[in-house]
């Protein structure tokens, strides 16, 4: 069995990232770039990759990355999670990367290891790893067609598109149309990108490499909903200590005690879930239960930590100032991201093998 508890160099890390956000990502000032024409904080990008290298956690070292594994980047995606970061660092440092490791690109991987470039898989955010998933027409040696719902396209380098010839091709950002679309979550914008006889470099097969990204982002993206569901929890306690009501911290009333207890337990039940896809994943063992069972799981929870949070918060909790509207936004477009809960319990199932009557 897996030991699915931190390690000390896990909350070295987790530390380190905490600090990073705490000076680059505080609330207001996520709240006042999603009202910018350019929601994603490409400082807080550069402090994470070129300062700390973590864009190239799951790149192998000889291709400049740092060697290590699904739990660390896992770790990462916690503390993103917490404070809803706008970067693109579960399509790129994960997602983009495992498609890339996939097809053994070196060359690509090296320029997304030093931070140098932004990679994203031009698959759907909403689709899921066992989905089929649209391809766009390669004809006399260049591509041409329409992909939706891309997330963080509008800051790609990069855009790893697949094709109908059964191939997964590298396109510069600069030779295809972006077209930003209004996005629920403000800090994960997604576009439409269209291609017009783009020229692309043939990585490898997409069916496989396609297969592998988007079971690690569903997989991973569990931690990142841990790490909302576990802000929005620990910020409700902390408010209901502090506010009153008849003369009476608000946390003191045995209804809302019940409430916190039943999403604490909830939250503990997801970390269990998150690492264990996590560690799935770094291990090489077969992660399809563990992934399916995380994401089956995750989803519900951190909807309904956001919800709660919202609510418990009072009138305070629906003003745009305070940031809980961005948990909320979040926790409901991850819930589609990578296959609904929905769609991982039918994959489970089968894979179980205990199909709906």
């Amino acid at each position: 069995m897996s030991d699915l508890l931190y390690s000390e160099e896990e909350d070295a890390l987790r530390a380190a990232v905490r600090d990073l956000l705490t000076d680059h990502c505080d609330p207001a000032g996520v709240i006042a770039r999603t009202e910018t024409d350019t929601p994603h904080d490409l400082t807080a990008w550069k402090a994470l990759t070129e300062s700390m290298g973590l864009a190239g956690l799951l790149i192998p070292e000889e291709y400049g990355g740092q060697g290590a594994g699904h739990r660390e980047a896992a770790v990462v995606l916690e503390e993103l999670g917490r404070a809803v970061a706008p970067v693109p660092y579960l399509t790129s440092a994960v997602v983009a990367t495992e498609a890339l490791l996939g097809c053994a690109a070196g060359q690509w991987l090296a320029e997304l290891a030093g931070g140098r470039r932004i990679a994203v898989l031009a698959v759907g955010l909403h689709t899921a790893p066992d989905a089929a998933f649209p391809a766009v027409r390669l004809e006399h040696g260049a591509l041409r067609g329409t992909l939706t719902g891309i997330a963080d396209a509008a800051v790609a380098d990069v855009l790893l598109v697949p094709a109908d010839d059964g191939g997964l091709y590298a396109v510069r950002a600069a030779d295809a149309a972006v077209t930003p679309r209004t996005s629920l979550d403000l800090t994960r914008p997604v576009a439409d990108v269209s291609l017009d006889g783009a020229p692309g470099e043939r990585l490898g097969d997409a069916e496989p490499a396609v297969r592998r990204a988007l079971r690690a982002g569903a997989g991973l993206l569990a931690s990142e909903q841990l790490g909302l569901a576990d802000w929005t929890l620990t910020e409700t306690v902390r408010y209901l200590k502090e506010r009153k009501q008849f003369n009476r911290p608000a946390g003191g009333f045995q209804a809302l005690k019940h409430r916190l207890a039943a999403l604490w337990l909830e939250t503990v039940h997801l970390r269990a879930a998150a690492r264990s896809a996590a560690d799935a994943l770094a291990t090489g063992a077969d992660a399809d239960v563990p992934v399916a069972v995380a994401q089956a799981y995750a989803a519900p929870v951190a909807v309904r930590a956001a919800e709660e949070a919202l609510q418990l918060h009072g009138g305070i909790g629906m003003t745009w100032e305070h940031p809980v509207h961005l948990y909320l936004k979040r926790a409901k477009a991850d819930s589609i991201a990578y296959g609904t809960a929905g769609a991982h319990r039918t994959a489970l199932a089968a894979l179980v093998e205990l199909p709906a009557p």
